[in-house]
């Protein structure tokens, strides 16, 4: 039968609609794995710098997620189940991401010297987004293991000696930067492509978004050198006590805290 006259009756257009539903329903697992992501960046951020409240304060958020004040003893497989989770959630993002980036070097080149023509704001930021992505594939999944390795091994001594002693924080400054670039703009390529924030004046809403997307950016970065530099801190003057676990003050003996 003649493919024409079928798609003129319709008998051959409801196929070629469905083949082209893919790639927006991937991009939509793209977006809605990268908002997940980054949502939880955020949250973990607050939790990681409750250490600059107090130790106690990294203390009782860390046991609260390990169920100790709901079952009356912590549960560390709790943290593990939501690193696991994590985990699927990074990987899939990255390899629904992976479809965009340049195939080859020859793609590689076009796209750079395409970038290099248009000098567009936009674009650079998909570069960053995918230099911070690829250096994030290892980065982030040396840290993810070890958390789901030892998922016990979190609180104000335990991540401190894991900081300084562990020689740790060389690796998290990097990933700290590479976090929060690559998640700043990504949250702020989803707004755009979705078109979240448009308004009457789609560019001048633009505008205030990208602005909007640095101030967190900023943000972010200075409470994690922060806190990292808290971390190294605290693990500096417990150099000589690697391994001992913290006691809250309300519960060590007196004269011991």
């Amino acid at each position: 039968m003649n493919s024409e006259v079928d798609v003129i009756a319709g008998t051959g257009l409801d196929q070629r609609t469905r083949k082209s539903h893919w790639p927006a329903r991937l991009d939509w697992a793209q977006s809605a794995s990268g908002l997940f992501l980054g949502l939880f960046m955020w949250g973990h951020m607050a939790f990681v710098s409750t250490i600059l409240i107090s130790n106690d304060a990294m203390w009782w958020v860390t046991k609260m997620f390990e169920g100790y004040f709901f079952f009356g003893r912590p549960y560390p497989i709790i943290v593990a189940f939501v690193v696991a989770l994590v985990s699927v959630m990074f990987v899939l993002h990255g390899l629904l991401a992976m479809r965009k980036f340049p195939a080859n070097y020859h793609e590689f080149r076009e796209f750079r010297g395409h970038q290099k023509m248009l000098r567009h704001g936009d674009t650079t930021l998909w570069w960053v987004q995918a230099v911070t992505g690829f250096a994030l594939f290892f980065l982030a999944s040396v840290h993810l293991y070890q958390m789901l390795a030892h998922p016990g091994d979190i609180g104000p001594y335990e991540s401190a000696d894991r900081v300084w002693s562990g020689r740790w924080w060389p690796l998290y400054l990097v990933l700290l930067f590479a976090v929060e670039l690559h998640g700043g703009v990504g949250l702020y390529r989803l707004a755009v492509k979705w078109g979240w924030f448009e308004g009457e004046d789609p560019n001048r809403t633009r505008t205030m978004v990208k602005r909007l997307k640095w101030g967190i950016t900023v943000f972010f970065l200075a409470l994690g050198l922060t806190t990292l530099a808290a971390y190294m801190k605290i693990g500096h003057e417990h150099r000589d006590r690697v391994g001992e676990r913290y006691v809250p003050s309300y519960m060590a003996p007196a004269g011991q805290h």
